[in-house]
Order: C-alpha cells, then sequence, then structure tokens
C-alpha cells in the first residue's frame, strides 16, 4: 500500500480509507488490499471530480463484488487524518452489526413525491418493522443529494415524511467551486440529477447532529426580484442584490468572492431559529446572487456574523461524546463554505485537529440535510458511540 493511502478501523467494525490519489484503479484495488477479505454489508465512498467515475464504478465492482455500492462526487473529503482536497474517501459496514438497504431516486429535478414517498415506505419495509426509530437510536437515514439539480428541499421533504420518526442527514453532492456537474454511484450504475438513500439499523448507539457557527445581527434584506425555480435573486430591498449585499458588508460588489460569502451569510427565520441560506455565487454580468437553497420573493434574509467556528464544532462534538459514553467514529456532511469561513479565520488546522480526534469522515458538501430541512453553512452528521445497545 502507497503512502498516498490510509486505512482505518475502527471499535464498530466500520473501516474507513482515504487517499489522495487521483487513479481510481489503483486506489480502489489499495484499499481493497488492505481491508483484506470480509463480510461488508455496505460501502459507501466520497471522490473529487477529478476521479474518473467510470472507472471508478468499474474498478469497485471487481474489487468488492456483490457488495452494495453508493456514492458521490465531493468538494473536499474529511478523513481521520484530517481534510481531503482530493482523492477518495471510503467508509466499509461490516454485515456484524450493520444492517441496510438503499434506493436511488432518479430525476430529482421533477420529482413525483408521492411516488418517493411510496419508495421511501417500501425501503423502510425491507429493512424490517413499521416503527419509525427503535429504541436507544440504532436507526438512522443517509441522504446523498446531487447539488446542481436544485431540488434538495423537495426530496428532502418527501423522504423525511415517509420516514416516520428515523433521523435523516446527509449531504449535497458538488465538485469543489466549479458548479458543472455532480454524479452519484448506486447499484453498479452512475446516476446524474440524482440522489441516494440509505437506511441503516446498528447495535451500536447513535445521535445524529447539527452545528453552525453564525449569529443574526440587525441588518435585513427583502428578496424583492429573483427566479425561484433557479435561486437567482436579483433584487435585495428593490435594488441590484449583490450591491445591496455589498454596500451592508463593506465591500466592493466587484470584489466579491466565495471567501466573502462564507464571511457575511445570509441566514432566514423558521419557528424562532436562523437558517443559514448561502451565497452560491455572483454573476457579474447582471449583479444577481444565485444561493445554495431555495429563495422565494418575499422571504425576509438577514445578515449573520461568523462566531468562532473551533470552538462550536468542539463543543457539538464534546456533547456527543458525553451523551453517547464516547464516540467511536462520526459521519460528517461539512459544508464548502464553512472550509473557506475557517480559511479566512485561520481555523481550518483547529477544525482539522477536532476531526482526527473524534474520527470525523466524509465529505465537504454544497448543502446539508437533517430532518426535514435542508440547510447552509452547517456541519451536519452521525455520531456513532463505542459500545453495543443493551
Amino acid at each position: 500500500m502507497s503512502q498516498d493511502t490510509q486505512v482505518r478501523t475502527h471499535l464498530c467494525g466500520i473501516r474507513t480509507a482515504w487517499t489522495d490519489a487521483s487513479e481510481a484503479g489503483r486506489a480502489v484495488s489499495e484499499i481493497a488490499a488492505a481491508l483484506g477479505p470480509a463480510e461488508l454489508s455496505q460501502i459507501v465512498v466520497f471522490f473529487s471530480s477529478d476521479v474518473c467515475v467510470e472507472t471508478l464504478n468499474h474498478a469497485l465492482t471487481k474489487h468488492f463484488p456483490g457488495v452494495p455500492v453508493a456514492g458521490c462526487t465531493m468538494s473536499g473529503g474529511i478523513s481521520p487524518a484530517g481534510g481531503l482536497a482530493r482523492g477518495l474517501v471510503l467508509i466499509a459496514f461490516p454485515m456484524a452489526g450493520f444492517r441496510i438497504v438503499s434506493a436511488v431516486l432518479d430525476a430529482i429535478d421533477h420529482l413525483d413525491v408521492a411516488r418517493t414517498a411510496a419508495a421511501v415506505r417500501a425501503l423502510r419495509r425491507t429493512l424490517g418493522g413499521e416503527a419509525g426509530e427503535p429504541p436507544q437510536g440504532g436507526r438512522f437515514a443517509l441522504s446523498l443529494i446531487d447539488g446542481l439539480a436544485n431540488a434538495e428541499e423537495t426530496v428532502v421533504s418527501a423522504i423525511a415524511w415517509a420516514l416516520d420518526g428515523i433521523p435523516l442527514v446527509g449531504g449535497s453532492a458538488g465538485d469543489g467551486l466549479d458548479f458543472r456537474e455532480a454524479t452519484l454511484l448506486h447499484g453498479g450504475a452512475i446516476h446524474r440529477r440524482a440522489a441516494v438513500l440509505l437506511l441503516v439499523e446498528t447495535d451500536y448507539p447513535t445521535q445524529i447532529f447539527k452545528s453552525d457557527n453564525f449569529e443574526p445581527t440587525t441588518t435585513k434584506f427583502v428578496v424583492t426580484a429573483s427566479d425561484d425555480e433557479r435561486r437567482i435573486v436579483y433584487e435585495l430591498n428593490a435594488e441590484p442584490a449583490a450591491r445591496e449585499y455589498a454596500m451592508a458588508v463593506g465591500l466592493d460588489p466587484e470584489g466579491l468572492s466565495p471567501m466573502s460569502f462564507a464571511a457575511y451569510p445570509l441566514a432566514v427565520r423558521i419557528g424562532g431559529e436562523y437558517f443559514c441560506r448561502s451565497i452560491r455565487r455572483l454573476d457579474p454580468e447582471n449583479g444577481s446572487l444565485s444561493f445554495f437553497c431555495a429563495i422565494d420573493e418575499g422571504v425576509v434574509l438577514t445578515l449573520a456574523r461568523p462566531r468562532d467556528i473551533v470552538a462550536a464544532t468542539r463543543a457539538e462534538l464534546e456533547r456527543l461524546e458525553t451523551q453517547l459514553g464516547g464516540i467511536d467514529l462520526v459521519i460528517g456532511f461539512d459544508c464548502i463554505l464553512r472550509r473557506l469561513d475557517a480559511e479566512h479565520a485561520q481555523g481550518r488546522h483547529g477544525i482539522c485537529d477536532l476531526y482526527r480526534r473524534y474520527d470525523v469522515v466524509g465529505f465537504e458538501t454544497y448543502g446539508e440535510q437533517y430532518r426535514a430541512m435542508h440547510l447552509n453553512q452547517t456541519f451536519t452528521g452521525i455520531a456513532i458511540g463505542r459500545r453495543l445497545l443493551p
């Protein structure tokens, strides 16, 4: 095994592997050799957009025959060794202690909500039983959604409704800051404009979570002109969107960048709580702003200010460790704008140290899912405890 590839075995039997090698065939071959013969119930893989998906799909089928595979492109990887700019991250679930079923939802930009809900209910029945969540949190759901299909809100709403209490977390697949194409894997096939849902039942304690590091200010914006379907805002407070936003944060509109959007997020208030609605990019030709989340005309947006990202993340992981009696690993979905925010605030090393300490594995996203919500600039995931459920 080359120095590019690393493997870790966790107490619950899950094995994680990661590599910054972009040649998929060699990377999967090395990971398979390192894992050795094992009875696996599921493989989940996250990979950068420069990895040849056809080669990756073929290699996974060849080296893990008969093992179900699900995965998606990432905007950056998270491994127990820290961040991963490129390559792939793999999670191998053992047969012992984990029962997993999955399904793919195609054409999510034209989603049939009733059909989707029926498919999720059928998947739940396949896992066993009609009850939503067994005692002590032994079930959870993971969603991987094309982050360029602009459909997360509809998909998450339909899935959460049909899950009947099984907690859901997940992330939106992307391709760095290119915004060209996201790709998903499921059942030996390559999918686009799709979502993958995995239902997991385990003998280990689990808890889903979300963490953010922003707080609202008194500055408000009203969306006065928008293209809701494409998540584009043309006007804020009846003024060109980019100019109005830039004036509020004290920047030149022409100098707005992903770093600016990470440092000065916008939020919407729902049920007394603020949720981030992150800006994806600026269109310099017309001064509009496109978003990672759904934005409707008439919505009131609040300018937010970031808090210490390392302290906020540490507090949430410490809380999970206390409640679970020790964390074995965390499967996490971290917004790409949080990484930019951490770099801007010189907190990147602190975040990576936390991910190493708590064995966080996952990917950087275009958006995060938590229960029935699609979020931005948030860290969501599932923490798995060290001890078997009684």
